[in-house]
């Protein structure tokens, strides 16, 4: 049989990407991006940032202290930022990419798909549940392209 997976949450994906680079992948199944990522920012952390600043960040974190000490500058530990923040936007855009397809997926299968939200709304309402977007009856729509053109 098929393996059908629910469409996965964007935004939880970023936020799991934000609270451990990786992690959003991980929630996604791509764990080949889950673990480059993380080898990534390992990498500007070895490559850019001093290792006597690493030690002395940790230092500062195992002793309970939630700052750096001002022996240490901030900006040295950016690299890693940037690229851990390049994570959290590829988990999203990621997410995303997967929700739209599902939705499309679906939307072949003969449902009905909100075209402002993407998510499946019940026929015979006149507006998605979901996002209270109106929806025109096709008669009104006819109707409204006749008044638009001249004739």
């Amino acid at each position: 049989m098929g393996e059908t997976r629910s469409p996965k949450r964007p935004w939880l994906a970023a936020l799991l990407a934000l609270a451990v680079t990786g992690l959003g992948h991980a929630y996604l199944r791509r764990w080949g991006r889950a673990f480059a990522w993380l080898a990534l920012v390992y990498a500007a952390l070895a490559l850019f940032v001093p290792s006597e600043a690493v030690e002395v960040a940790a230092q500062g974190i195992r002793g309970g202290s939630a700052t750096l000490p001002p022996s240490v500058d901030p900006l040295v530990f950016v690299p890693p930022l940037l690229v851990a923040l390049g994570s959290v936007a590829d988990a999203y855009l990621l997410a995303r990419a997967e929700r739209d397809e599902a939705l499309r997926a679906a939307a072949g299968e003969g449902t009905v798909v909100c075209p402002n939200c993407g998510r499946e709304v019940d026929e015979e309402l006149e507006f998605c549940q979901w996002c209270t977007t109106e929806f025109a009856a096709p008669d009104e729509e006819d109707e409204t392209e006749r008044r638009g053109r001249v004739e």
